[in-house]
């Protein structure tokens, strides 16, 4: 990685732990942070990751493990939840370099994409459904809502991404680290347990 790249990767990875933005709108204001051209390359999301596992391990290492065991057991109830819909978890939740600033991203495979909506106005959970980028670039569905975390003792964001249940056999393929890029409620709670040993 050149030098700009890096600086860029190192800024938006502060921005990412400190403020809790996403990957590309990091990248974005990183470069304007540093004074760079809007023509300047950008560093790709992996090498993003690699500094904020960095700034984590440096800054926040006493704090973050106990956040992120939080919001994976908000999310591990969230799951539970819509568990008819085949949750998965991704994102920075998943992989481990969220924090209490992070928000929850739950990929749902549903055979009718209107029965999770239905399911959430039964439960009387107020939601607001949005597009967003999906984990191929597409715009999805999702319905987000703030949930209260009892061990964080503060709302956080959980984002239920709505997919045709066709979309599952793309999902589970590895990324470009060979890492599994999101996991079922199985998997999530081998994590959780892993978390606690």
């Amino acid at each position: 990685m050149d030098t700009p790249k890096r600086e860029i990767a190192a800024t938006a990875a502060r921005l990412v732990v400190e403020e809790g933005l996403e990957y590309g709108p990091a990248k974005r204001r990183a470069v304007r942070d540093l004074g760079l051209s809007s023509r300047s390359g950008l560093p790709n999301n992996d090498e993003v990751e690699a500094e904020v596992r960095d700034y984590i391990a440096l800054f926040c290492a006493d704090t973050q493990p106990k956040e992120l065991h939080a919001l994976r057991s908000l999310a591990l109830e969230w799951m539970q939840r819509m568990a008819a819909f085949r949750p998965h978890l991704g994102g920075a939740v998943w992989h481990g370099t969220a924090t209490r600033l992070s928000d929850i991203y739950i990929q749902m495979f549903c055979d009718d994409s209107k029965s999770a909506e239905i399911a959430l106005i039964d439960h009387h959970v107020d939601y607001e459904p949005r597009m967003v980028n999906g984990f191929h670039g597409e715009q999805v569905e999702a319905l987000s809502v703030h949930a209260h975390s009892r061990m964080l003792g503060e709302e956080i964001g959980v984002h239920l991404l709505v997919y045709d249940l066709d979309d599952l056999r793309g999902a589970l393929k590895p990324d470009a680290q060979g890492r599994t890029p999101r996991g079922d409620l199985a998997a999530l709670r081998r994590l959780i347990e892993k978390d606690s040993e």
